[in-house]
């Protein structure tokens, strides 16, 4: 086990580029296993999670191979078994991605119940009713999900809820089912974007990318393509957080502006500020950061909701940057009842934080904040203690960075060379 030895209180300065979509890469990988042909994926980030999913891949006989920095080729020709190493599915999430994918190729799935972050009950039904309504037959034990299909059948889909990989399960089992299906109430993310658009170029035939009814008319084969990958907007918002609550000059390099309106509204009730200069994000330094209240004085709100609202992977770093900020906010997470429960870490550095409930916090700012012995217990709290941890006054050690490599891409290099001072050490 390693750490994060952090030391706070210093600014920073420079162009960070952010890595590829890690919620688009996982997605696509499922997606390879729909083409016999080979597929050549560019700007892949190098994190845990995506190594799993290749080690995941590779266990079903399908080779891959990183022809260089960020660039992977899949290559599907073969797929030798139904049922994925189950030891490497249970540790990320997406490895239920591979079901729809499976039963197109091979007539039937059989997967481990997948593992991801802890953050709270995070249901996984609107996949099996997708492809229920398809013409899957799923069975459901302790341990695993069995199911197995003659064939898959379009159809018209209304998803229970905007389950973003709920929506690119049904996506790829839809493209090579017979006739046309229209999947409504379709989670809309810049990563299901790139899995249409990726699909897209394979020779699937969809409409309706980026809104929240999808039409895709089921084709016999699928091409082998390239394809490259977005910027990740969670790293981006999470460098946004960075450069405010350091008082850093930061230039956010290929940061895909026109994704980040919501973050604008929602930072900017805690004063954050920055510039579009053409694909580049900037971020002045030594900003004042000051809450926002709402009309006649009413304390404002952050919260999380489906896309093109406020991500809630980002929520954990807002609530960072309330920390900092002159007066009083409300936290209101929705979707997730783990998300907030790393905010006793941050009651340990200094913060000031009521949790309410699972889901609210109340944050009255600014609190100074000392360095403080952490433990990372997901991707995005783990990076929200890193800025707390470089915003801070002292050292503070954080442990369980796995969690943060599953997400950020060596992301203590990348820092350092903003000269945040941070350094990866063995656990003492």
């Amino acid at each position: 086990m390693e750490t994060f030895v952090i030391e706070g209180g210093h600014r920073l300065n420079g162009t960070i580029t952010p890595a590829g979509n890690k919620n688009a890469a996982l997605p696509l990988l499922a997606a390879c296993l729909l083409s016999d042909q080979p597929i050549i994926l560019r700007n892949m980030p190098d994190i845990a999670d995506v190594r799993v999913k290749v080690q995941l891949l590779q266990s079903l006989g399908i080779e891959c191979s990183w022809l260089e920095e960020n660039v992977l080729r899949v290559h599907a020709a073969t797929i030798n078994t139904s049922e994925p190493d189950t030891a490497l599915a249970r540790r990320i999430r997406t490895s239920i991605l591979l079901a729809g994918p499976l039963l197109v190729r091979t007539g039937r799935a059989v997967l481990a119940r997948p593992g991801g972050d802890s953050i709270g009950h995070r249901r996984l039904d609107t996949h099996f009713l997708a492809l229920t309504a398809l013409g899957a037959e799923v069975e459901v034990t302790k341990q695993a999900y069995e199911l197995k299909a003659d064939g898959l059948v379009g159809t018209d889909i209304f998803l229970d809820e905007m389950s973003v990989t709920g929506t690119e399960q049904a996506i790829m089992a839809a493209v090579l089912a017979s006739g046309t299906t229209t999947i409504v109430n379709a989670a809309s993310e810049p990563h299901v974007q790139d899995l249409c658009r990726c699909l897209f170029a394979m020779g699937a035939k969809i409409t309706g990318i980026g809104t929240n009814s999808l039409q895709i008319q089921g084709v016999s084969r699928l091409n082998g393509t390239e394809y490259t990958l977005g910027p990740d907007f969670m790293e981006v918002g999470s460098f946004i957080g960075l450069a405010a609550v350091t008082g850093s000059n930061i230039r956010i390099a290929n940061a895909r502006p026109e994704e980040h309106r919501m973050t604008r509204i929602m930072f900017g009730r805690l004063g954050v500020t920055w510039q579009d200069e053409g694909p580049d994000i900037v971020i002045p330094a030594e900003q004042e950061l000051r809450v926002r209240d709402d009309l006649h004085g009413v304390v404002p709100k952050i919260d999380d909701m489906p896309w093109p609202g406020f991500p809630p992977d980002l929520m954990s770093i807002a609530l960072v940057i309330a920390t900092q900020a002159q007066g009083t906010v409300l936290i209101h997470e929705k979707m997730f009842d783990g998300r907030l429960f790393f905010v006793d870490k941050l009651l340990s550095m200094g913060a000031r934080v009521i949790l309410c409930d699972p889901h609210r916090a109340v944050v009255v700012g600014p609190a100074k904040l000392y360095g403080e012995r952490l433990t990372s217990p997901d991707i995005r709290a783990g990076m929200a203690l890193v800025i707390a941890a470089l915003c801070a006054k002292g050292t503070s050690i954080i442990s369980n960075i796995a969690q943060i490599d599953r997400g950020y891409q060596r992301i203590e290099q990348r820092l350092a060379a903003l000269g945040a001072r941070i350094e990866r050490r063995p656990a003492e």
